[in-house]
């Protein structure tokens, strides 16, 4: 039995090689490529694995599935809703990026997608300086080690791309232009999810993954409780051209009362914005000519604002303590750069909110990414949290596969959530802290978290434990 089986993954794989072909795309029909048949005891429409969304994370999902050893002999269905994605290199850089952590560079390695990504184009953070303008509060990472990475700045598309060109190579089926009309999830353990499509298209999977986004139609078919709040802020992109070339290597990042005004590295003279303002003011700011726009930034990068007495007397005070006992006051700051324009039609902006599912996992059917978590970007780990899920995820299956489990096993599936929501729903809930704190301009607020930044930065030890956990080191292997 274990030799017919062994013969049978064999031939799907040859076959699997031998029928990749491209379809053309038609708009108002589902586009099909399918890469592997089971032979003719299997029904086409019955998969082991569906994974509703095409994005970064549902991507990234199908094809860390196929590249599992216990996995890839899976039926695996990938459902995006949209044309297929097509990427063409050019010099200009798009005005949606990404910054990438340690652990998120690992699991692209592990599939073969960063190599396409470093035969493009990437930036490289190897510091990061956040400083309050309310006060002289301020905090530094890795400023000993610039030789290492903390983070990795890519454009979106291009993260698409390379991980489309991962999913080519693989035992995956894609339907594109797949919208979905229903869903109905089991009602019983070992009953298969059931997904139509507006098209008419049925199919069956032991197990849905929803990696369908913040509206996710999976997340509403499991009828789980979604907390949700919206800042009533837009995040406005834009990439910036600056006023010098520089060692353009670090993140820069200003709390405003209004909220975070971040760039980051792109070339020696390009960096990307990412300026959080209110709804209206953002509005206004997209109205305005460029120039008046690029003076708007400058003046929230570089204003100064009064320091109100009280602040100043606690700083000084803080100072003293720490010089007594021998601590980096980190007083001194580097000056970030100044914008001496942006490129023509790279302004944009995208509403911000919170969102997180009480449950990430029923029986048959599981979330990730942004299906499952939604954060304000001030932190740069909303995309970091969901490729942790899918690391998470993939393990977690593979270990069910060995065990002689099923895969939609609600044990390994809750396994998951644990693992999962004790990593995100702590760092969801101090970034939404931060963006709550650093909205207040009252004196004994901006004392109390200047004091505490300040002192965080004097403590070498919890500034790693930090950046160890933004960069999810603790994540399974």
């Amino acid at each position: 039995m274990a030799a017919s089986m062994e013969v049978l993954t064999a031939s799907r794989r040859v076959f699997a090689i031998f029928s990749r072909k491209s379809v053309p795309a038609f708009a108002n029909f589902s586009v099909i490529s399918r890469k592997e048949h089971s032979g003719s005891t299997c029904n086409d429409q019955d998969y082991d694995i569906i994974v509703t969304g095409g994005g970064m994370v549902g991507t990234t999902m199908a094809c860390a599935l196929a590249n599992n050893r216990q996995l890839e002999s899976k039926r695996i269905l990938l459902l995006e809703g949209g044309k297929p994605h097509s990427y063409v290199p050019r010099e200009k850089y798009s005005n949606r990026v990404v910054a990438l952590n340690q652990q998120t560079r690992l699991l692209l390695s592990s599939i073969g997608a960063w190599q396409h990504i470093e035969a493009v184009r990437y930036a490289p953070v190897r510091k990061m300086q956040i400083w309050d303008a309310c006060s002289d509060a301020i905090i530094t990472f890795n400023e000993d080690h610039l030789a290492e990475e903390l983070a990795y700045i890519v454009e979106n598309d291009l993260l698409l791309y390379a991980v489309n060109k991962v999913l080519v190579e693989k035992p995956v089926q894609v339907i594109h232009n797949a919208r979905v009309e229903n869903i109905s999830l089991p009602k019983v353990h070992g009953e298969s999810s059931k997904i139509v499509l507006q098209s008419g298209e049925q199919f069956t999977a032991k197990l849905l993954i929803g990696a369908d986004g913040v509206y996710s139609r999976v997340r509403e078919a499991m009828g789980v409780q979604y907390v949700k709040w919206d800042y009533d802020q837009m995040g406005i992109v834009a990439t910036l051209k600056l006023s010098e070339p520089t060692e353009n290597i670090v993140a820069w990042q200003r709390f405003l009362s209004t909220g975070p005004v971040a760039l980051l590295p792109l070339t020696d003279s390009l960096s990307s914005l990412v300026w959080s303002v209110t709804t209206n003011e953002a509005k206004r700011l997209l109205k305005l000519p460029e120039e008046e726009f690029v003076d708007a930034l400058n003046n929230a990068l570089w204003k100064v604002h009064p320091k109100n007495g009280i602040i100043e007397s606690g700083m000084k005070a803080l100072q003293q303590l720490l010089e007594g006992l021998s601590l980096q006051t980190g007083i001194a700051r580097q000056l970030q750069p100044s914008v001496a324009s942006i490129e023509e039609g790279s302004r944009a902006a995208f509403p911000l909110g919170f969102g997180h599912s009480v449950f990430y996992a029923k029986p048959g059917v599981v979330l990730v990414g942004d299906a499952a978590h939604r954060v304000h970007p001030l932190a740069g780990q909303g995309v970091n949290l969901g490729f942790g899920d899918i690391t998470v995820l993939v393990q977690m299956l593979s270990e069910a596969v060995r065990c002689g489990s099923l895969l939609a096993d609600i044990m390994f599936l809750t396994k998951y959530e644990t693992q999962r929501q004790r990593h995100n729903v702590p760092t969801m809930l101090a970034i939404d802290a931060l963006h709550r704190l650093y909205k207040g301009t009252a004196a004994p607020v901006v004392l109390a978290r200047s004091l505490g930044l300040q002192l965080t930065n004097a403590l070498p030890p919890l500034k790693r434990a930090i950046m160890e956990h933004a960069s999810d080191l603790n994540a399974p292997r």
